[in-house]
């Protein structure tokens, strides 16, 4: 009867417990979203959606998603991305278009950079006129790459340093990429086509056998 007595006393202690509530947690604003991306020495177009920017170095385009709305400042000197929404998506998208309109009017500017560097016996580049690079990487036929539109590409004097540079980072990115590709670095002796500032770890060879 006391254990019965107990248990109607125990559930009515947990009823009587307040009822546990959730944390109603707010994300903070993306410190790069806010800012305004300065146009500096490039011209900018705005319809709608889509951003054009214009400089000594070339002209890009993009049109970014419904979920950030791209305006001109009144003046003309700076692009905004503000959140047309509060949603996870447009969270996580307001940093990301920001950077790309900076990368935009940076890219037209400045310009864009990668550094190559090819390690081992015999490896080595050349540029094949204006718009292809050749490597020597130890396979039997040298290994041609076509430059992309907008990127160039120039080979030190040792033929072992590459330096790609364009007016559209995701392009340079790319291709030094599909460079890389061609030999990647191996993690034994280190020989291949690396990042210049690439770190590679190493891995201790293999005892022989006794």
């Amino acid at each position: 009867m006391r254990a019965s007595v107990g248990r109607i006393q125990a559930r009515s202690a947990a009823c009587a417990r307040p009822a546990a509530t959730r944390a109603v947690t707010t994300c903070k604003e993306s410190r790069i979203g806010k800012k305004p991306v300065l146009v500096g020495k490039s011209e900018v177009k705005l319809q709608g959606q889509v951003l054009t920017v214009k400089g000594p170095l070339g002209t890009l385009t993009r049109e970014f998603p419904s979920e950030i709305s791209v305006a001109m400042s009144d003046d003309n000197s700076a692009v905004t991305f503000k959140k047309t929404e509060e949603t996870k998506k447009a969270r996580q998208l307001h940093g990301l278009c920001r950077t790309l309109g900076q990368n935009m009017v940076t890219g037209v500017v400045d310009g864009w950079e990668k550094k190559l560097s090819l390690i081992g016996v015999g490896y080595r580049a050349a540029m094949k006129g204006s718009n292809q690079i050749e490597l020597q990487l130890g396979y039997i036929h040298p290994v041609v790459l076509d430059l992309p539109e907008g990127v160039k590409a120039e080979v030190d004097k040792s033929q072992t340093a590459i330096t790609i540079t364009g007016y559209d980072k995701e392009v340079v990115g790319n291709f030094a990429a599909v460079v890389r590709s061609k030999r990647p670095p191996e993690v034994y002796k280190g020989k291949g086509i690396r990042y210049a500032d690439e770190y590679v770890r190493m891995k201790e060879g293999k005892a022989g056998k006794k």
